[in-house]
């Protein structure tokens, strides 16, 4: 069997807003409670699991998710009609904007617990052709 990434949890303050938070955004849904988790799955079969920890800070984390160019419009409609802060870079120092890397279109945003959220057309490295 080939190694694949099956889950991580995403530490929340309130785990059932940030998990809707991001199902709303992708298109996604929310899975069913597995114990203390809240899980979104992806397409790939991985799974977002939202975990609250009372009494502990969330650290914020990178999480990128490959999309569709058709997706990807689909997204940035739910995120501007959400009057969601979006940036062109990871450091959110160009607002307002979407990057091209790579021949692609790709844009970061904050979850509710500062999570930096990443959606793109196209996975580093890859060609523009």
């Amino acid at each position: 069997m080939a190694v694949q990434l099956n889950h991580t949890i995403v530490h929340a303050t309130d785990k059932r807003a940030s998990a809707e938070f991001l199902a709303h955004i992708l298109g996604l849904e929310v899975g069913a409670p597995f114990g203390p988790f809240l899980p979104v799955a992806t397409d790939n079969e991985v799974t977002l699991d939202y975990y609250e920890n009372p009494g502990r800070p969330v650290t914020g984390q990178h999480y990128a998710f490959l999309v569709s160019e058709e997706e990807f419009d689909a997204m940035m409609e739910r995120i501007r009609a959400a009057d969601v802060p979006y940036y062109a870079d990871p450091s959110h120092t160009q607002p307002g904007r979407i990057n091209h890397h790579f021949g692609g279109r790709g844009a970061y945003f904050d979850d509710p617990d500062g999570h930096n959220m990443e959606i793109m057309t196209r996975p580093y490295g890859s060609s523009s052709s």
